[in-house]
């Protein structure tokens, strides 16, 4: 990882509220014949006894299944916004150009779960995601027989996160008129890059991000 301290959030409640808002996350591993697997999915949070846990489900006998059951080491990326700064947005122009970005790895050990476990998980997952108690798609509302046969199809699993790491990219070793530049620049871009800008106005006006030169 790219591992500079100017592009480190001081506040751990940062970066896990950073990895909520993109809970959709990158989950890698490795099966046994040392190749890499990964699989994109949505995760849960759980916090036990001052332990971070990630929840989430895969689909049975798929690639990352049967790597995880023969190795439980797991790396999830969790990725947010990101834009091409280019170096002729600086005062000194005569630079190399970059790009700005966030992300999280959290590295930690996966465990398979009951099937129990799991009917507890969707019913949790879909809470969460659906938002709405009165939604007609919540696990609760959903018919025994689909869920039996979906079930049959899928498996629970809870990392235990062992190690956080993170950059948080957006500028903060520039100087003042060249970090104002790029926020403009970024502004007047495609969504990505307005959401890099506005990451950029967070890390310059708000308590808890980096500080900006």
């Amino acid at each position: 990882m790219y591992n500079l301290p100017y592009f480190k959030e001081k506040e751990g409640a940062v970066v896990l509220a950073f990895m909520k808002q993109h809970s959709f996350a990158l989950i890698m591993g490795v099966d046994g014949e040392q190749k890499p697997v990964a699989t994109q999915i949505p995760l849960l949070f759980v916090e036990r006894d001052g332990q971070l846990f990630l929840h989430g489900h895969i689909m049975k006998g798929a690639d990352h299944h049967r790597a995880f059951e023969k190795n439980k080491e797991v790396l999830a990326v969790f990725t947010g916004p990101h834009a091409y700064v280019s170096a002729s947005w600086y005062e000194n122009k005569q630079q190399a150009s970059t790009w700005n970005y966030m992300t999280v790895h959290a590295k930690g050990e996966l465990l398979f779960l009951d099937d129990a476990a799991l009917l507890v998980m969707l019913d949790e997952l879909t809470s969460h995601y659906e938002n709405n108690p009165s939604s007609p798609s919540l696990y609760k509302e959903l018919p025994d027989e689909y869920v039996r046969r979906l079930t049959k199809a899928i498996v629970a699993f809870e990392i235990k996160v062992t190690s956080l790491d993170h950059v948080f990219k957006l500028s903060q070793n520039r100087d003042k008129k060249s970090f104002e530049n790029i926020v403009e620049r970024l502004q007047n871009g495609d969504y990505e890059s307005k959401a890099v800008a506005e990451a950029m106005n967070r890390c310059r006006n708000q308590p808890g991000f980096p500080d900006c030169e």
